[in-house]
């Protein structure tokens, strides 16, 4: 991979992690009209999403700040956890991250195989962008949410973050729209999407490097620095973009597009 194709391939990262398109399907893509190993390319794929992690603490710093801090305050003073839920809003909405990580990591180590053959299949990508279409064109009957998070909903959000590993389904939108159906308000669903995602990434980014530091193969550094570095900065953009168009309610425009995507590229592959 040249360097500006590992732009190319960041800049399509870091702008579709955040809208509602699925970023794993458009990489999967545009390594296959690149020519580029897609298979081979789960490194690059990880590291890029690392990108958007930096664009998630970029905008949300303050917060991740008070999330870290009260949770572990709390979990330092097991006698008032019961409190602690009921009076601190941060503290809660850490516990509910962790919940949707348990179904995230069962599916990772029972399926990781096959999930990572399927990037290698960009017909599979497509069939799963036509899916995402539908997931965010149904967000239409659920008019006005103005509901909570409870554990129960942050639980289901993060079985629709698992079904999200398959490239094509895309994460954000899988999970917004899954809090939109639960009624979650809008500004909250899209914050809690992102906010999710954060120990995921970091968590799989660590795994990763792991792997390459105890391989023999040589990785080219460059690509992944670009890479990194324009998906951060369009990670940036992408975010408060799509914060916009959650509150405003208008996901069925992102439906039109993965429609016509999806539908090319059954036709083309």
């Amino acid at each position: 991979m040249t360097w500006w194709e590992a732009a190319l391939l960041g800049l399509v990262q870091g702008l579709t992690e955040f809208l509602p398109v699925s970023s794993s399907g458009h990489l999967v893509l545009g390594q296959y009209v690149l020519g580029l190993d897609t298979e081979a390319d789960v490194t690059f794929e990880v590291f890029v999403h690392f990108g958007t992690v930096l664009s998630i603490l970029t905008v949300y710093w303050r917060r991740v700040g008070r999330l870290v801090t009260e949770t572990l305050g709390a979990l330092a003073q097991p006698s008032t956890l019961a409190r602690s839920y009921r009076e601190r809003d941060e503290f809660r909405l850490g516990l509910f991250i962790l919940l949707t990580m348990i179904p995230t990591g069962l599916v990772y180590v029972l399926f990781k195989d096959a999930l990572e053959a399927a990037f290698g299949d960009p017909r599979l990508v497509c069939g799963m962008l036509l899916v995402t279409g539908v997931l965010l064109l149904l967000t239409l009957l659920r008019k006005n949410p103005d509901g909570p998070l409870t554990p129960l909903k942050a639980l289901v959000i993060g079985v629709a973050q698992s079904a999200a590993m398959i490239p094509g389904i895309s994460r954000s939108g899988a999970t917004i729209c899954t809090a939109l159906y639960q009624n979650v308000r809008p500004g909250l669903a899209a914050d809690f999407s992102f906010l999710m995602l954060l120990p995921v990434v970091l968590g799989a980014t660590l795994l990763k490097a792991l792997e390459l530091a105890g391989s023999p193969v040589v990785v080219d550094l460059v690509p992944l620095a670009v890479g990194t570095l324009v998906a951060y900065a369009s990670g940036v953009a992408a975010i408060r973009l799509m914060i916009d168009f959650v509150k405003r309610g208008k996901l069925q425009y992102f439906a039109y597009y993965c429609f016509l995507v999806g539908g090319l590229g059954l036709w083309l592959i």
